[in-house]
């Protein structure tokens, strides 16, 4: 079950840019019972360990745009250490309920986010670079509390304030999710005190999934693909609030 998580999950980020935090957390709670602060802990890890194999390949590929990085990094790396320190100072035995429920309202709350941007009517682009150091930094929160939005949100920015080529967008958003990811699972202490084999098997899985996802990406549209992971994640994130606002 642990190789097929990290193996599916792999696979969307891989085909649609984002899904790597936002996706493992949820399934490790809801599917293998894992406690909340491992689970953001473990999903902020997999996801670096996922995209340190997709990064140099942007980068070989001059698909990052280092001076809008740069600016990400300005409010995002402030962003995942405020995060990570409000979910430890949360993570005590009696506040898993809590934790869990606060997790699923972020999960809704992206998808539903996500979800107005997908649908909305094309737009002029602006070039506005300058604000993304102060959209970055709740962008970065939520990838410190929750291991979600680096991706989904990140993408949503590039697209919205800069004129970089699509292209441009997904090679700087994943080295960002890689970063703040890198950085998170870092604040997170996780390799002292998780489950180093939960990791291994996700990790070996999602190997896996990129290889797949790299050969099936010429024939699979991106964007239906986005829209069907944002209800998906709507419906999790709804049900995992659901089940602790009901026990």
């Amino acid at each position: 079950m642990q190789y097929l998580i990290g193996f599916l999950i792999a696979v969307v980020i891989t085909l649609t840019g984002v899904g790597a935090g936002t996706i493992t957390t949820p399934a490790l709670i809801l599917f293998l019972h894992v406690p909340a602060p491992l689970a953001v802990a473990t999903g902020l890890a997999f996801s670096a360990a996922v995209k340190l194999v997709l990064v140099p390949a942007q980068i070989l590929r001059r698909q990052v745009d280092w001076r809008t990085l740069t600016l990400m990094l300005f409010g995002g790396v402030p962003g995942v250490l405020l995060g990570s320190l409000a979910l430890r100072r949360l993570a005590t035995p009696g506040s898993q309920h809590v934790l869990q429920a606060s997790l699923g309202a972020v999960l809704i709350l992206t998808a539903l986010w996500q979800l107005a941007f997908h649908l909305r009517p094309a737009r002029a682009r602006t070039n506005r670079p300058g604000i993304l150091p102060y959209l970055m930094l709740p962008v970065g929160a939520e990838v410190g509390f929750s291991s979600a939005g680096a991706g989904a949100l990140g993408t949503a920015a590039l697209l919205s304030l800069t004129t970089l080529t699509p292209t441009q967008v997904v090679g700087t958003d994943i080295t960002f999710g890689f970063l703040t990811s890198l950085i998170g699972s870092a604040a997170h202490g996780f390799l002292p005190r998780g489950n180093s084999t939960l990791l291994i098997h996700l990790v070996l899985g999602g190997l896996a999934g990129v290889a797949t996802g790299l050969l099936a990406a010429p024939y699979i549209p991106r964007r239906p693909l986005r829209l069907a992971l944002w209800l998906w994640l709507l419906l999790i994130g709804a049900q995992l609030l659901y089940l602790q606002l009901h026990r």
